[in-house]
This record gives structure tokens, sequence and C-alpha cells, in this order.
């Protein structure tokens, strides 16, 4: 019997990686980029973003009205997005048409037409994007945190860029990031559901001749300290806080733990935060917690809204339960909930085409292989109370921002609640 995932190297450069799904009558394809915001050079911010939105505007072969109407009349759906390390084009249609979908996705990333008139529309678009985000005080804030928490490091940009970045960018400019990033030694091809591994081989062994070689651009490390605290003063009703430190990249062993420890302290409904903060006391609408793991580093972050006159308050819960998980670690009963939510998050990732070429693509762009489900499930299983103390305790003396969005100044934020006042650059 054929392996369900198999995986290997073309001959062009392009790592490729299908799943056969054989009860399902869909395909999802994927092309998967190894560049992202945190490759781009300061005065180019938001070329990674800025590529993703010019890829569909037409090749030499196919207009955007083109590739448009072949999509729709199959009824497939596209679309693609940037995060700091990597840039995704996907597709997901029925698999009598993958054939098309590898066509269209092949054709965009091999030969994109880069237009000055597509460029410049495009340009007023982003441009419209970023003051979207900036009217949104949430929004704002989780940018202020992470580029307090990684001040002059690529890491703490925003995908989109700046106003000025973007309004300086030419054709020229987004035409020499495609070059040089777009190539077959830094793409990965994620395949599943309906498919044909040597199909889909044959169809992409023979394209990207024009533009051999390419390889994952080099990154350096975080290294200068924190800002602690940055507050933006608005009109608004809500203060918005996100708490920011610095923990492990996604290579580090200890990464399981903190996905434990994540889910206890505000990943979902019965977590601590959750529990005190809203349902207990009523101080919040929402307030949660989340991971985000690079290359070579990483963070937690807390966020949570709040009227204004408890924002103390809230940010005393928030230090008092990190201070409580590095001294006293997580239950027995904490523990077994958080496995069970990651096992469910696990398995139910897997369910749809679309979601399994998410997993193939990322694992093998980030990780260099496809990890199979059992190993990722062993990995939670095998989490300790023990390992969950163990990086509490680094946590809470890791280096950290706050972010405040909110009708304020910065001397109304009492940080040392959050214990900036040992952490301050």
């Amino acid at each position: 019997m054929t392996a369900p995932v198999r995986s290997g190297v073309l001959a062009n450069g392009i790592r490729l990686a299908t799943e056969v799904m054989p009860d399902v009558q869909s395909v999802a394809i994927g092309f998967w980029v190894g560049t992202g915001s945190r490759d781009e050079p300061a005065e180019r911010a938001g070329a990674s973003h800025f590529l993703e939105h010019l890829l569909f505007k037409g090749t030499a072969q196919r207009s955007a009205a083109a590739i448009a109407e072949a999509l729709d009349e199959v009824g497939g759906d596209c679309n693609a997005y940037t995060t700091k390390e990597y840039t995704s084009f996907y597709v997901r249609l029925l698999a009598d048409h993958l054939p098309l979908g590898l066509e269209v996705l092949a054709d965009i990333m091999e030969g994109p037409a880069l237009r000055q008139a597509d460029v410049d529309a495009e340009r007023m678009v982003i441009l419209d994007e970023i003051l979207m985000h900036a009217d949104e005080p949430a929004d704002l804030a989780a940018e202020q945190a992470m580029a307090a928490l990684f001040p002059s490091h690529p890491l703490g940009r925003d995908t989109l860029g700046t106003a000025d970045s973007v309004q300086a960018t030419t054709a020229g400019d987004v035409r020499a990031f495609f070059d040089q990033h777009y190539r077959p030694g830094n793409v990965v091809v994620s395949v599943a559901g309906d498919c044909d591994h040597d199909a889909v081989a044959a169809a992409l062994e023979g394209r990207f001749g024009g533009r051999p070689g390419g390889s994952a651009p080099a990154r350096s490390s975080p290294e200068d300290d924190p800002t602690p605290l940055v507050v933006v003063r608005r009109p608004t009703e809500q203060a918005h806080l996100v708490l920011a430190l610095r923990s492990m990249s996604r290579h580090d062993d200890d990464r399981w733990a903190l996905a434990v420890l994540n889910l206890v302290l505000g990943g979902g409904l019965s977590s601590r935060l959750f529990q005190k903060v809203r349902e207990q006391r009523g101080l919040a609408y929402s307030i949660w917690s989340d991971r985000a793991a690079y290359d070579d580093a990483g963070c937690l972050t807390v966020s949570a809204g709040t009227a204004p006159e408890h924002v103390d308050e809230v940010l005393r819960i928030v230090g008092g339960e990190l201070e409580r998980l590095a001294e006293e670690g997580i239950t027995e009963r904490e523990l077994v909930v958080a496995r069970g939510n990651l096992r469910s998050e696990t398995l139910l990732s897997c369910e749809d085409s679309g979601a399994r070429m998410s997993r193939l693509g990322s694992a093998v762009l980030l990780h260099g292989r496809v990890w199979p489900v059992d190993e990722v499930l062993a990995h939670v299983d095998a989490v300790t109370l023990d390992d969950v103390r163990r990086v509490a305790a680094a946590l809470v003396e890791a280096p950290r921002s706050l972010a405040a969005v909110g009708p304020f100044g910065a001397e109304d934020v009492d940080g040392a609640a959050i214990g900036l006042a040992g952490h301050a650059a």
C-alpha cells in the first residue's frame, strides 16, 4: 500500500510533500516561500506582503481577470498570506481540477507580471490596510508590543511595513526582491486530498528553469533589550493591553511544555486568567494568552481589553498568576485538561484537505520534515508537571514589554505589577 504522506526534493530544487486523502473529492495546493517580513531590509519593509498582493495580478500568460475567471469557473478558492518568516499562496478546488490549480500557482510563482500600474494600485490598497490596522486599538497594542519586545530587529516590525516604506517601494524593488527570494531552493509545495505524488512531481519538474537555485535567507537573532513600556494615548472607551515575554524558538524541546503552560494561563475558557479576570471579577470582556515561535526566538503574550480604571488591577492579576506558575507550577488536573485540548486541536486540524496541506507545507518549510501526528501527540503526552514549572520559572525571568492603548499616559500604568521594574532596558 502507498504511504499517504510522501515527500522529497525535485530535480529543480523544490521540496514537495503530498498526502493522499482517499475519502475526499477535493485537493488543496500550497506554495510556501521561506521568506517573510523579518527577511526584508528596513527600507523595504513590507516587500513580502506587497508581493503577496501582486502575484495574483497576472502573468505573461494570464491576466488577473483570466486567473479569477478560471478559478471561479471550477469553484476554486485561492488566497495568500504573509508572516514574519514565510509567505503562503494556496488554492483549494475539486480533485478533477488539480492540474489547473497547479498550473495557475506555478505560473504566478514563476513569472508574475509585476507591472508598474499594478504596483501603484496595490500600494493604495496596502496603505489603506495600514490605516485600518492603526484604527483598531487592539491591533495597535499588539503591533506596539512586538516592536517593544524586539526593538531594532525585523521581528518587531509589522508584516505590512510602514506607510513610508510602502510609499517608497517601486516596481523595480519588488522585482529585485522576487528574483532574490522566489527561487526553487526556497520553496515548498504541499498538496493534500485526492492526489497522486508522482503526477504532481511530474507537473512541477520542468518548471522554474529560468530562475534556478535559491536558499533560505540568512537571519540574525534579536540582541537588544526590550523597551519595557509603550503607551499610546487614544480617546478610547477601553484600555487595550498586551504583555509580551520572550520565550523559546520553535526548535526548543520545551515548546511542548510552553504549549501546556499557555493553555493553563490564558489559552481557553477554563484558563486561570479567563476565570479570574472575566468570570470571577468581571474586569474584562476578553483576556487571553498566546504563543509565537520563530527560527531563533519566540514570545508569549497576554492580551486584554478592560476599562481604564481597571488596568492596574488586571495587570496585578496577570503578574500574580505568572509568579504563581513559576513558584507552584500547575495542578495534575490542569495538565490533563491542557493535554486533552492540545490533542483535540491537533486532530481537528487534520479534518480537511486545506488544513492538511497547511500542516505539510509549514512542517517541511520550518522543520525540514513532516511530523507524524502520533509523534506530535506523544510529545504532548510526555509533558510533566516539572517541565511546565521549569518553563514558567524561566518565563518570569525573561525580558518583557507592556504595550497599552487608551486614554492615559505612561505615568498612569503600574508596570511594577507585572515585573517591568526588574526588566527595564
